[in-house]
Parts: structure tokens; sequence; C-alpha cells
């Protein structure tokens, strides 16, 4: 009886399997290990200093005046967002704080935030590439940082002479903030731009416009993204003395009515949303820039 064997595979087949990669891992999604304990750690922290903050409250280790209990500041949340009565058993209804709810306050200073940046990042780019690649910035850059070493509470006075106590004044304000970092940022980002980069261009035929919107402004585009960031952030801690005047509606005007009021819980409340909001806003910038700038860190 014969007994049959398979055909040996040839050797350069059996080279070829040996050689064939293995499977790649599978990523990790959207929730990923990682960011399940980092996520995981914030959230515990958030609870650690919950229940101190109630511990300290509930002992009577401080005064409500000066330390409402995280209690305290939610009931004034939930008033500032809500019809209530102006007084313990009165009939007159009122609508939030000053008439407003209280994200119609946080809506009034985004929209003054945005037109103040938006103009920022309208003048501040443009002048910065000026800057940057001619003699301009020799002559300006000085000015550019006296005016980023001011603090806000500096020419505030000064603006509601010119511009008066309403909204103009405050946009001017969130502008002055935000203008220097944006302009600084991009003369920077001009200034890294390589050499080589620009001369092989150049020595291709390209025009001085060409080179600018197909090298220097790509290039200069994540430092740009950069400085808006930085930007915002500057601006959104200017909010509160914007809004010192006439700031209702307005997030920063509301804490700044409070305090004087001594209405403490509402001055927290208030706190806390400015403090979620700008860190919403920089999540937002951050996404933007992942879009705009992929090659960020990898080129």
């Amino acid at each position: 009886m014969t007994q049959t064997t398979a055909p040996a595979r040839p050797q350069s087949d059996r080279i070829r399997s040996d050689q064939e990669p293995a499977p790649s891992p599978r990523r990790a999604g959207p929730l990923g290990p990682q960011r399940v304990r980092r996520l995981g750690l914030h959230l515990a922290s958030v609870a650690a200093l919950l229940v101190v903050w109630w511990l300290v409250t509930r002992a009577g280790l401080v005064r409500p005046l000066y330390l409402p209990s995280p209690g305290a500041v939610w009931d004034a949340f939930v008033r500032a967002n809500s019809d209530h009565p102006i007084a313990p058993g009165s009939d007159r209804i009122v609508r939030g704080e000053q008439n407003y709810y209280l994200w119609e306050h946080l809506v009034a200073s985004l929209q003054r935030i945005a037109i103040g940046v938006g103009a920022a990042v309208a003048v501040g780019i443009p002048l910065g590439l000026l800057m940057g690649t001619t003699w301009l910035g020799t002559l300006l850059e000085p000015y550019l940082s006296f005016l980023r070493s001011l603090p806000p509470l500096a020419y505030i006075g000064l603006l509601i002479v010119w511009f008066g106590i309403g909204d103009t004044s405050k946009i001017w304000l969130l502008f002055l903030a935000a203008f220097p970092p944006i302009a600084m940022s991009t003369i920077s980002g001009v200034r890294g731009v390589r050499e080589d980069q620009v001369n092989a261009v150049l020595s291709l035929g390209a025009s001085r416009r060409q080179t600018l919107t197909a090298v220097v402004l790509p290039a200069t585009l994540p430092e740009i993204l950069t400085g808006i960031r930085v930007a915002t952030g500057f601006a959104w801690t200017t909010v509160v003395a914007a809004e010192i005047a006439n700031g209702i509606p307005g997030i920063g005007g509301l804490a700044y009515l409070a305090g004087e009021q001594l209405q403490s819980a509402l001055v927290i409340a208030c706190i806390v949303v400015i403090g979620l909001a700008a860190i919403l806003l920089d999540l937002g910038l951050k996404s933007l820039e992942k879009v705009l700038v992929p090659w960020r860190g990898k080129a």
C-alpha cells in the first residue's frame, strides 16, 4: 500500500509566510483605558474636594458669608436659572438674577468675547505677518510689548471715558487683552520658518505673495492657533473687569454685583460657571487645532 504525502511548499512560499507582518494591534477607542483612568482620577478629585468643602462648612469652621456650603451654591445656581418669589411669601415673581437667567448672562459675556477676540484675530494675524516679514517688526514690537504688559484695570476707566459704559468699551477692553498674544505668536511663528524652505520656493519662481500663502502661513499656523488659545483665555479672565460698569447682562457683571451684595453663594456659582466655560472654550480650540494642523508634532 503506497502512502501519499502532501507536496512540500516551495522555499519562496515558506520565506514569504515567515516574513508576513504580524497583525497590528487594535487601536483604542475614544474611551481607552488611559482616558478612563484619567477621567476617574478627575472625578475622584472633584468628589474629594466637595466632601472636604461640605465637612468644613458642616463643622462651622468658616462662616457661611465667607464660604457657603455646596448645597447653598447649588441652590443659588438653581435660583439664578428659574423664576422665583422676590422674597419668601411674596407674590411678586422675578426672573433669574437681575431679570436674566444665569445662562443668559453667560451668553452675553460669550458674545462680547467672540466680538473682541474675533476683532483681535482679524487685526493681529495680518499685522503679525507684516511685522514678521518687514521692517515694521523692529519699529512696532516695543509698543506691542508695552501694550501686552498693561493690566486691563489700568485703562478700563479711560475706555469708559472714550466709549461710554455700554458694550463698546467692554469689547475694546477684550480686544486689547487678546490682540498682543495673537500678534506676538504670529511674529514668532513667522521668524521660526526655515529660510531654506522660503529660498527653495523663491528659486522655483514663486512670488512674494505665493511664498507667504504657500509656505509662511501654513508653517506659522500652529503658533497662531496657540496664540488664539492664549488670547481667548486672557480675554476670558478679563471679562469681570470688562463688566464692572453696567455689565448686566454678563456673567462677570453678575459675579461683581453679587459680591457687592454679599451673596457669596451666587458669587461662587458664577465662578464655577466661568471656570467650566473657560475649560470648554479651550477644549473647543484644541479640537479646532487638531483639525486645522493635524501635522503638528508629526512633521
